[in-house]
């Protein structure tokens, strides 16, 4: 093999785990690095914050190598899916059941650096997020299966630091969760016609008119756990500051998707890792300043 075509596989398997759309895994990243912050009280330390980032990215590039797989023969029937790289033929299954693979296994790597709990937990979270891609077949809403994969990395931050799951966390499950489903639901709306042709099932689909509201919603649910969080951390300004920036772009994605456009939609969904910052800064900015902010 060339050279050139080693290349040129490197570049499709890049493609494969949507190597240059950090958007999704930064989704999946700011609530994992809060939850770190708030277990530890602070700054968690280096080996904690390399394992999660570092995981965090491995096991979401892996999760689109599965995603892609399971939904190979349904991305020919949408536009915006059409090329990727499975379903146009330029990788086969083998080949991005093997990327998938090695990603997972370099991630569970990671997580053997940390202690038993967390490590009973990745398995959990690799269960989920191979069954994520399946969900669509079978769940009128697996927006909520997503939620739970991309929520598994909270309670994994908490046993890795506390060596147990605290209530705190499952609040801030609770209300990842909800924020997952808002912008999924955004993303689904992108798709919906699509969808509906083929037979998958999404939450836009299943909210029917009440999509807008639903995303509304969401938002409003996952900004009132995220509330709870905070008093039960004993969170101060600086967070409501960032949680204010957060509440700010939610109420700002609810108005750019009202006309159910798909570019304004696919927009929004795209936003929402500034809100996942906004809320992450704001527990930054409080174990910067201390307790009495």
């Amino acid at each position: 093999m060339t050279v050139l075509t080693l290349r040129a596989r490197w570049a499709l398997y890049l493609d494969l785990i949507r190597w240059s759309r950090p958007q999704g895994w930064l989704l999946l990243l700011w609530p994992t690095l809060s939850a770190l912050w708030l277990a530890a009280g602070g700054f968690p330390g280096w080996h904690l914050i390399l394992v999660f980032t570092l995981g965090t990215i491995l096991m979401r590039s892996a999760g689109c190598a599965v995603n892609d797989i399971a939904d190979k023969d349904f991305d020919r029937h949408v536009k915006r899916t059409a090329e990727r790289p499975i379903t146009s033929g330029r990788v086969s299954v083998k080949e991005a059941l093997a990327v998938g693979a090695v990603l997972a296994l370099l991630s569970f790597a990671l997580v053997l650096s940390t202690n038993v709990l967390t490590i009973a937990m990745s398995f959990g979270a690799l269960a989920i997020t191979a069954a994520y891609p399946y969900a669509k077949r079978f769940v009128s809403m697996p927006q909520a299966v997503l939620g739970l994969a991309f929520s598994f990395g909270i309670p994994m931050a908490y046993a890795a630091v506390r060596s147990e799951v605290p209530v705190e966390a499952w609040w801030l499950v609770a209300g990842n969760l909800a924020w997952v489903l808002a912008y999924d639901t955004e993303y689904a709306m992108v798709d919906r016609d699509d969808d509906l042709k083929i037979g998958i099932r999404t939450s836009a689909i299943t909210l029917g008119r009440a999509d807008v509201l639903g995303v509304g919603l969401f938002y409003a649910t996952s900004l009132l756990c995220w509330a709870q969080v905070a008093q039960r951390a004993g969170l101060g300004m600086p967070f409501w500051a960032g949680w204010a920036m957060a509440s700010v772009q939610a109420v700002g994605h609810v108005w750019l998707i009202r006309g159910r456009d798909r570019e304004s939609c696919f927009a929004a969904f795209r936003m929402n890792h500034w809100l996942g910052a906004a809320l992450f800064a704001g527990v930054l900015a409080h174990s910067l300043m201390g307790p009495g902010a």
